[in-house]
Formats: C-alpha cells, structure tokens, sequence
C-alpha cells in the first residue's frame, strides 16, 4: 500500500502543476498554441523523476527496475488521467469556444470534436509517461555488470 500511496501522491501533484500550468497560460491566452503543450512533457517527466528517486532512497536494498518502472508509469497514468479530465471538462464546458480556436490555431480546417482531441491528449500524456519512465529508470537502475579484469 506505501508503494501505490507514494505514486498516487506524486500523480495528484503532477497532475496539480499541469492543470495550473495550463491554467496559467490561459491567462495569457497561450493555451491555444499546441507549442507550449511541449512543457508538459518536463512537467510529467519531473514527477517521474522524484517518485522514482524517492521510491529508491526508501527501498534502496529491495529496489529494482521493474519496481521503478512500474511507480513511474503508475505516477504518469494517474497524472494523465486527472489532467486529462480536467482538459475535456474544460474545452466542453468551461471554455466554449476553446476547442474551435486551437484548431484554427493550427492553420487547418480541422472539423475534430471534443473526444478525438480528448483522445490526443490522453494518448500524448501515456506516452510521455512510458518514455519518461524509460529514460529516467536509466539513471537509476542498479547496474549488474562485472568489472573488467585488467
């Protein structure tokens, strides 16, 4: 239970500094532009990083590297999917007129409704989580190989 308690924590925070970050560009009238999007990923990727850290310096004898996988994906899956809430909430009944002025953003006649880019961004947020989790268990896996003998 501490193992999916450290994840489910660091997934509410992540998916708290995504929604103020998209928040905040809304301010600026920047969440239309599909570039700033891109931050997410180091948002995501940064969260995966400290439950993965966190989680080795408690079980620093037990730790391996599916254990780290598997906390880092459940921690992106759980940000995912409240960020992912939050954005169909959002574009379908906060902000009305959000999901015509992205697509007109992106210089196309896009005809797209609330779902499919629903979908997009539950689909981009997993796979971010997957590669971030990848990349990150790198740094922190226990290497097992032999040194060479001279």
């Amino acid at each position: 239970m501490k193992k999916i308690s450290l994840s489910l924590r660091f997934g509410l925070v992540t998916s708290a500094v995504l929604i103020a970050y998209f928040l905040v560009l809304g301010l600026f009238d920047l969440h239309k532009n599909p570039l700033f999007s891109l931050f997410n990923s180091v948002i995501t990727g940064f969260g995966i990083y400290e439950v993965i850290r966190l989680s080795k310096l408690q079980n620093i004898n037990s730790f391996s590297y599916g254990e780290g996988f598997k906390t880092g994906v459940f921690t992106g899956v759980i940000a995912t999917l409240i960020f992912t809430t939050f954005f169909l909430i959002y574009s379908t009944e906060i902000d009305l007129n959000y999901l015509p002025e992205l697509t007109n953003s992106m210089n196309g006649n896009f005809n797209i409704n609330a779902g499919l880019i629903t979908f997009i961004v539950a689909v981009m947020g997993l796979a971010t989580t997957v590669v971030s989790a990848f990349v990150i268990m790198q740094r922190f896996k226990i290497s097992r190989n032999m040194p060479e003998k001279e």
